[in-house]
């Protein structure tokens, strides 16, 4: 007998393949999905598989009727930092300012101290814990910034140990150099000195040591102008790396548009964005992240014109934005149910946020995000009656299992 030509045959369940077409999840209810050397090798109805299952696999894994969506797909966090700001923000909730708050050291000034005192090991070990959750969640692919450093050492420390984090847990993790993210206390009255910086050594050497998947900018009246970060666009177009922008989070300051003209892979926050902002990133394929932990966690107002954003067919991706002083979420599902609750997303739009749409967000859309012969065979499978309550429930997970690579991977410890 010849040998199987599968590795693992899935069957028994549903599948929301989340590609795009006519059914918003990309629904093939009583599916069979097929994997060989960690891709996709067939998916469809299970009654046209072309033969019996035990013959067409080496394994066969009944679904008892369970979904299976792609591996979900964090595409903004900033998961490796030292320390936290606990202390901080029980001191915003007492009646503490932000100046009262700097003053006692406190403030992304904090998390820079911690984050260059911090060995590579203990940042590793650290965002290993803290992005535990998301896994059991059933995230596959996870992006993480640099930005806590603000020199060249420590941020390239940063990349590293975002790097080994992926090694160390098994998921894909991207790296976005963020250098651009806040003026250190030590050029705090030099900012061309440190954009110098920036551009001259610290994303030259990042992408000389590939590090950096990506270079991502803070363009806001609290960091950097638009003028500042087009000289970090350039230096990082000079390297051959992509950019992406944390942009009108705050106020309009153009980001979006000048993002756009450099092809960004996405602009992330976007609260402020104005028409033609939106029209640049539409013309550009510029993916739109949203980021409801922080909106919430702010008490923001004005949420992202995701009406505008959707007529424009801009593809908006949903993140955590997991990070100390903002955004401290370690559940991209409770990201998905705020997208809803409070940006309006349909559930199935929230849903492609985590996986399609993330997966452009990262310039990976022609190897995850779906579920499409020839992509990677990453899965997460459900415990659930309808893809709908992955945004539903509040609190707990019903992923019963992921799948990396074709190869079912263990729970985080």
């Amino acid at each position: 007998m010849s040998a199987a030509p599968w590795d693992t045959l899935w069957l028994g369940g549903h599948l929301a393949t989340m590609a795009e077409g006519a059914d918003p999840y990309g629904t093939i209810r009583g599916g069979a999905l097929a994997a060989k050397d960690g891709r996709i090798a067939w998916i469809g109805a299970a009654a046209d598989l072309p033969g019996r299952p035990e013959e067409l696999a080496r394994r066969v894994v009944g679904l008892e009727g369970r979904w299976v969506t792609p591996g979900l797909i964090d595409c903004h966090t900033h998961a490796v930092f030292g320390g936290d700001r606990v202390e901080e923000w029980e001191m915003r909730l007492n009646g503490a300012s932000y100046a009262d708050i700097a003053r006692s050291g406190g403030g992304i000034n904090r998390s820079v101290a911690l984050t260059r005192a911090a060995p590579e090991g203990e940042l590793v070990a650290a965002a290993a814990r803290r992005i535990a959750p998301l896994l059991a969640e059933g995230v596959t692919t996870l992006e993480v910034k640099s930005g806590y450093g603000l020199e060249l050492d420590s941020e390239l420390k940063m990349l590293r140990a975002a790097r080994r984090l992926g090694a160390e847990t098994g998921i894909r993790v991207r790296t976005s150099l963020l250098a651009a993210h806040a003026l250190p206390p030590e050029y705090r009255q030099d900012r061309a000195g440190y954009l110098e910086l920036v551009c001259r050594k610290i994303v030259p050497e990042a992408a000389r040591l590939r590090l950096a998947d990506a270079v991502d900018a803070f363009c806001e009246t609290i960091g950097f102008t638009a003028a500042e970060t087009e000289l970090v666009f350039q230096a990082a177009r000079d390297h051959g790396l992509p950019v992406k922008l944390h942009a009108e989070q705050l106020s309009d300051q153009g980001g979006a548009a000048l993002a756009a003209r450099y092809g960004a892979l996405s602009c992330d926050h976007l609260e402020y964005v104005t028409a033609a902002g939106l029209d640049a990133m539409a013309r550009a394929g510029t993916v739109a992240v949203l980021l409801p932990g922080a909106f919430y966690l702010l008490r923001e107002t004005q949420a992202p014109p995701v009406a505008e954003m959707r007529a424009r067919g801009i593809p908006m991706a949903i993140a955590t934005d997991l990070n100390p002083g903002t955004s401290p979420a370690r559940s991209l599902l409770l990201m998905l149910n705020m997208a809803c609750t409070l940006f309006r997303l349909t559930p199935a739009e929230a849903l492609a946020g985590a996986t399609r749409n993330a997966a452009k967000a990262l310039g990976l859309a022609d190897e995850i995000g779906t579920l499409e012969p020839g992509k990677a065979c990453d899965l997460a499978i459900w415990e659930v009656e309808r893809p709908a309550e992955l945004a539903y429930w509040l609190g707990g997970s019903a992923c019963v299992g992921r799948v990396m690579g074709g190869v079912p991977a263990a729970w985080p410890a």
